[in-house]
């Protein structure tokens, strides 16, 4: 594990330290939950812009295939 010193404003201090004692837990596990959450975020981030890259020109295939699935297929 890496140890990371970080300087905060008094006031941001004195507030994560109020949600945390709301929480039951402490300000470094409450900062650990928040880097993690962040992490996930930028990992679906990315995995939706490669998704979408390869959806590029795929328009009118992926509108079919949602008329498809709510049962409209364009015969009326």
């Amino acid at each position: 594990m890496t140890s990371v010193t970080v300087s905060l404003p008094d006031e941001t201090y004195r507030r994560l330290d109020e949600i945390a004692h709301v929480r039951g837990t402490s300000i470094e596990p409450l900062l650990d939950d928040m880097a993690a959450v962040m992490v996930a975020e930028t990992d679906a981030e990315a995995r939706f812009r490669v998704r979408a890259q390869r959806g590029q020109g795929k328009t009118e295939r992926g509108l079919a295939l949602l008329r498809r699935a709510a049962g409209d297929d364009g015969a009326a």
